[in-house]
């Protein structure tokens, strides 16, 4: 297989978008008038990055398709984001301690790339890194707030970590496809995130008094277009709009 930067690309514009998404859905639904802003607010920051690696994506292909023929034309199986990025928003828990795990990483990895050869993705590292910083500090003060705070809440993140981090390992995975860039200095390393990562995770989780988990269990399959049936829910609805008036100009 010939290695592919613009299937590379994919892997990345997937999960923004997907999460991105899925932050979106609590627009008018935020337990606070504040989340009600902020959440989607962190989801056009996610769907803004994803429209420049689509676009970049495009270009390299050389093809004459856009954005939205890639967001919006493709079914389940052709989507290569990671499972973490598509669970279901259970509660606002899950919702915080997903974008927490994630924007830790996606910092970490913008950072990384910011050293990249290549002049595109330089540039959309170096807004996306700033993002991922707010990022962090929004859903890291949440996370201590809820796993320190009432009995209640604790038990809400407590059972928001048992459901979702058995899928974190996933996203320090590098595909075939991307070793070649990583080995030309384009991509940054995944796996070699991993320390910092669990680092700052362990120091948040012991803040808010939340064990940090020591099953190794792991759910993979989101990068070889293997999902569940919740991906397939949410392109129905994201995409329906697009499908429906194909061409369509705003």
């Amino acid at each position: 297989m010939s290695p592919d930067l613009g299937k590379a690309l994919l892997e990345l514009a997937d999960d923004n978008l997907i999460l991105g998404h899925r932050l979106s859905e609590w627009c008018g639904h935020a337990p606070m008038l504040e989340e009600d802003l902020a959440l989607p607010n962190m989801g056009l920051d996610l769907i803004g990055t994803a429209r420049t690696l689509y676009t970049y994506a495009c270009e390299i292909e050389n093809s004459n398709k856009t954005e939205d023929d890639l967001a919006f034309l493709r079914n389940e199986r052709e989507f290569l984001n990671c499972l973490l990025v598509e669970r279901p928003n259970t509660n606002f828990a899950h919702t915080i301690l997903k974008q927490l795990y994630f924007s830790i990483f996606m910092e970490s990895y913008w950072a990384a790339a910011l050293n990249s050869k290549d002049e595109t993705i330089v540039g959309i590292a170096g807004k996306a890194k700033k993002e991922m910083a707010y990022h962090i500090r929004h859903s890291g003060e949440w996370v201590i707030r809820l796993g320190d705070g009432t009995a209640e809440s604790h038990k809400k993140i407590v059972e928001a970590v048992d459901a979702l981090h058995l899928y974190t390992n996933e996203i320090f995975i590098n595909t075939q496809n991307t070793e070649f860039f990583i080995e030309n200095n384009i991509l940054p390393d995944r796996i070699s995130l991993k320390s910092n990562w669990e680092k700052a995770i362990k120091s948040i989780f012991k803040q808010a008094c939340i064990p940090y988990p020591k099953n190794d269990a792991e759910l993979l399959g989101g990068r070889l277009g293997l999902h569940g049936e919740e991906l397939g829910h949410l392109l129905a609805s994201m995409q329906s709009v697009h499908r429906a008036h194909p061409g369509a100009k705003w």
